[in-house]
C-alpha cells in the first residue's frame, strides 16, 4: 500500500512544468537585492575605470562592448609588462587585443582575471621575466579621469589617446 502510495506522489509531482515567471521568484528577488547591496557582482557592469593588484594596474576608457585597455606590471629592476590596445566584450568574457598579443580574460563585475597562459606575442611586451599570463585586478573606481591617469613604469599614459 506504502509503495503505491509513493507511487502516486512520484507521478504526480513529474507531471507539473516549472514555473515560467523565474524573474518574479524569490530567488531572483533575492539576487537583485545582493547585486543592488554590492554583495554580488553584476556581470554586466560597466568596464570603464581603474583596476590593480598588487603591482598589476589596468585601465578600461570606454562605455561600449570595445574599448581602449592598458595594462602594467611592475615588478622593478627592468622586470615589467606595459602594453595598451582594445577590450572587446562578449558576456563575461574580455578580447584583449595588445598588436600581435590576443588575450582573452574573464569578467566578473568586480575582477578581471587573465588566462595562465598567453601566446608567445605577449612576451614581446615584457622584460625580464615578467609575464602578462595571470593578471588579476580588482575595480578600484569607475571613473573615467582616474583610468585616463595610469602610466606604466617608463612614464607612458596607457589609457589616453
Amino acid at each position: 500500500m506504502r509503495a503505491i502510495l509513493l507511487l502516486a506522489l512520484v507521478v504526480a509531482g513529474c507531471d507539473r512544468a516549472p514555473s515560467a515567471t523565474t524573474g518574479d521568484s524569490a530567488g531572483a528577488r533575492l539576487e537583485a537585492a545582493a547585486e543592488r547591496a554590492g554583495i554580488v557582482s553584476d556581470p554586466d557592469a560597466p568596464l570603464e575605470g581603474a583596476w590593480a593588484r598588487d603591482t598589476d594596474r589596468l585601465c578600461v576608457v570606454g562605455p561600449g562592448k570595445t574599448s581602449r585597455i592598458g595594462v602594467s606590471v611592475d615588478y622593478g629592476e627592468d622586470q615589467g609588462c606595459a602594453a595598451t590596445g582594445v577590450a572587446e566584450r562578449e558576456g563575461t568574457a574580455l578580447r584583449l587585443t595588445f598588436g600581435d598579443c590576443r588575450i582573452v580574460a574573464q569578467y566578473d563585475g568586480d575582477r578581471i582575471v587573465f588566462p595562465a597562459t598567453v601566446a608567445d606575442a605577449c612576451q614581446a611586451l615584457c622584460t625580464g621575466r615578467a609575464t602578462l599570463a595571470a593578471v588579476t585586478v580588482d575595480r578600484q573606481s569607475m571613473a573615467r579621469s582616474e583610468a585616463l591617469t595610469l602610466r606604466s613604469s617608463k612614464g607612458t599614459r596607457l589609457c589616453s589617446s
